[in-house]
């Protein structure tokens, strides 16, 4: 399957942050997400951009199989004024090839890392992220872009 290749301008996300690998993925990314909603921090974020969650990885230290940081928050407009615990992290402009999760949420999410994981995508390792936009509300129907970071 052919995926789109985009160049984004760059952009700040805030949110909170854990640092994992995807041994620990069920675990420990179920939890950071779960305290997202439980504590209702998109709505803590100061600046937001826009409606959208995003889902940030960064920090890889190698590839897919070593550790990495997870933020999760929103796109903002700037990053002052952070409420304590919370972080931020600038994007610079880079090229992406997009996959797109469908189905149900969680699930599909993780099948769609399987198929990254196994595709030839020349990866960079910088910044990667899922894109929870207006298609993604629907939990047994979910559409989700995941933006792979490309050289």
């Amino acid at each position: 399957m052919e995926h789109k290749i985009v160049t984004i301008p760059g952009f700040t996300v805030a949110g909170i942050e854990i640092r994992t690998t995807n041994e620990k993925a069920m675990e420990e990314i179920g939890g950071i997400w779960g305290r997202f909603f439980k504590e209702g921090i998109q709505g803590k974020i100061p600046n937001k951009a826009d409606k959208d969650i995003i889902g940030l990885y960064s920090e890889y230290e190698g590839d897919q199989t070593k550790p990495f940081k997870l933020l999760v928050g929103s796109k903002v407009t700037r990053a002052d004024n952070l409420p304590e615990g919370f972080v931020s992290k600038t994007i610079p402009s880079a090229k992406y090839r997009i996959f797109t999760a469908k189905g149900k949420m969680p699930d599909c999410i993780g099948a769609e890392w399987q198929r990254i994981w196994a595709s030839d995508a020349k990866r960079a390792f910088t910044y990667d992220f899922e894109l929870y936009g207006e298609k993604s509300g629907t939990p047994e129907n979910a559409e989700v872009d995941i933006y792979i970071a490309v050289k």
